[in-house]
């Protein structure tokens, strides 16, 4: 038997944070779905017809550069949810969204979504305040890929990875980590060895596990420290 849409929406921290009068009714128009891993949930310029809350799955937020080349800008798990422009009124993404941790996750379509955000001022209130922490974390990333080295990257993008996934242990290719740094194969393999040899994870064959979170913190630059603090000195 599925999960019930209320036991689901608590496994999700901004709408575990509604006042329960105003999630139940929230959540009465959302539905369960299972979100797989590789899964497209969006592209740039296309119209938003869902939005998705993850419980147990997180999603990239990545912005293409070319035909070849694109940089992952965000990480959304069960802090957060996809679909933000239409908090703003605009119905067409502005990012690619693809599924990076297969699990569950609500879903709701673009026009209930609006008709319950007219109706809520507590989830106006709630989806502004982490539509400003997105937009800290966004420009956090930015500066990070410009003035950090690819290994405290790395550190932070496996940080928040673990946080989302709720694990010590995920998949995750040398290709795919290169692709969501936006560096060569090479640069990712020169710093998942370095930090493999300082005993921080374990890496072989794709299969990532964190063996000591305080020296991986340690390792990361301060923009790890950032977002958590911004998330938390906003959303509490």
């Amino acid at each position: 038997m599925p999960p019930s849409n209320k036991r689901v929406a608590s496994d999700n921290r901004l709408l575990a944070a509604l006042p329960r009068k105003h999630r139940e009714h929230f959540v009465a128009a959302c539905e369960p779905v299972e979100l797989e891993f590789g899964e497209i949930l969006a592209e740039p310029g296309e119209r938003v017809h869902h939005l998705h809350f993850p419980t147990e799955s997180f999603i990239s937020l990545v912005t293409p550069i070319d035909s070849h080349a694109a940089l992952e800008v965000g990480l959304v798990g069960d802090e957060g949810m996809l679909g933000i422009s239409l908090i703003l009124g605009v119905d067409v993404s502005p990012l690619r969204a693809v599924v990076q941790g297969g699990g569950p996750a609500l879903r709701i379509k673009a026009a209930p979504f609006r008709r319950e955000l007219d109706q809520s001022s507590a989830l106006q209130r709630e989806l502004k305040r982490y539509l400003y922490v997105v937009m800290r974390q966004i420009a956090q990333t930015a500066a990070c890929t410009h003035f950090h080295m690819v290994e405290a990257r790395l550190a932070r993008w496996l940080l928040m990875t673990q946080d989302r996934a709720h694990s010590n242990a995920f998949h995750v290719t040398h290709e795919f980590l290169a692709y969501m740094l936006g560096v060569r194969r090479v640069g990712v393999t020169k710093a998942a060895t370095s930090l493999q040899n300082r005993k921080l994870i374990r890496y072989s064959r794709g299969d990532i596990t964190i063996l000591d979170r305080g020296g991986l913190e340690a390792a990361s630059c301060g923009c790890y420290a950032a977002d958590i603090a911004s998330y938390t000195g906003m959303m509490g």
